[in-house]
């Protein structure tokens, strides 16, 4: 019996070890992948590869490191410092774009282009540091600096209506954009999120079952001993809950990198908060490709939240989402 408990023991303090071990070795490679295998840093195409216009922008992050970015015009005409009355200058609202962990902003434009064609705005697109053309290492504190910078750049711009500044998100970017949200409550108008997730600490038992018991967030089970490792978090399931903005979920049914139920529990935590979300489902979505899987409707339900959110903003009215329907 004894022989037995202490090779119990010895067997969940072997666990633990490994857990932690993989922790420290793996984890910045599984939360941040700015390279894709076999593939180099740099960007396989640009906007102008599509047809599109855009201005390169170079910012600087306030912990000073070097970032770039893509600003994809709805009017190509248009010039940061042009006339400020000028209609066509205003015309459409801007999408502060925040992608996926994988990859680079370049991986991502032939959704941008469909973006512009079918929402009539402009796009924001920054490169992570680390990412890209961007300088540095990738960090929840470095890139939710870097989320800061480009709100400030775009709120200082002339040639948009900074007033309809929307912020989207898809799984780690929607975490990004959550946490943006939330802090600038006077820059955003509303945030989009797509197939993301409550917490990495949630998504360790996900990718690396036998940690479920040993890391996880605020609703999981088990002692959680070694969440004290995680280094980059990124806890939407605690930031969504204080946005006041409207917020629209996309979620894919068939998503097959975060569970479908981390849309549900965060759609759940926010309502509880704020009478302007949106949730809507896309039975196949899958984690890339919900906007192509969900075709027009998708489209059209992103178009209408726009639309109902620009509509408050000018008349300067509050509503609640159940005014806010897809057709």
């Amino acid at each position: 019996m004894v022989s037995y408990v202490n090779a119990l023991l010895y067997g969940v303090g072997g666990l633990v070890v490994a857990g932690m071990a993989l922790l420290v070795a793996f984890q910045e490679r599984i939360v941040y992948v700015p390279v894709l295998p076999g593939l180099t840093k740099s960007y396989p195409i640009t906007p102008a590869r599509l047809r599109l216009i855009y201005e390169d922008v170079w910012l600087r992050s306030s912990d000073g490191v070097r970032l770039h970015a893509w600003f994809i015009k709805l009017f190509p005409d248009c010039r940061d410092g042009g006339p400020k009355n000028s209609f066509v200058c205003f015309a459409g609202p801007t999408i502060l774009f925040f992608q996926e962990n994988a990859g680079n902003i370049a991986h991502r434009l032939e959704m941008v282009r469909i973006m512009l064609q079918r929402l009539q705005c402009n796009v924001f697109m920054l490169s992570y540091r680390g990412y890209g053309a961007s300088d540095g290492f990738p960090s929840q504190h470095g890139i939710s600096k870097d989320a800061q910078a480009a709100l400030d750049h775009l709120s200082q711009r002339t040639d948009i209506d900074t007033s309809r500044i929307f912020v989207f998100g898809r799984s780690l970017g929607g975490a990004v954009g959550a946490v943006l949200t939330k802090n600038n409550p006077d820059k955003v108008a509303a945030l989009i999120l797509e197939n993301t997730f409550t917490s990495i600490l949630d998504m360790a038992g996900v990718l690396l079952p036998f940690l479920k018991w040993l890391i996880g967030g605020p609703g999981s089970k088990g002692p959680k001993i070694l969440n004290f490792l995680v280094r980059s978090p990124w806890s939407t399931i605690d930031v969504i809950g204080e946005i006041k903005q409207p917020i629209l979920f996309l979620s894919g049914l068939q998503d097959e990198m975060v569970p479908s139920s981390h849309m549900k529990m965060l759609y759940a935590k926010a309502a509880a908060h704020n009478r302007q979300c949106i949730f809507v489902e896309f039975p196949t979505g899958m984690h890339m490709d919900t906007w192509l899987a969900g075709g027009d409707h998708y489209w059209k339900t992103f178009q209408q939240f726009l639309e109902h959110v620009s509509e408050k903003t000018v008349n300067g009215s509050s509503s609640n989402g159940k005014e806010f329907e897809t057709r």
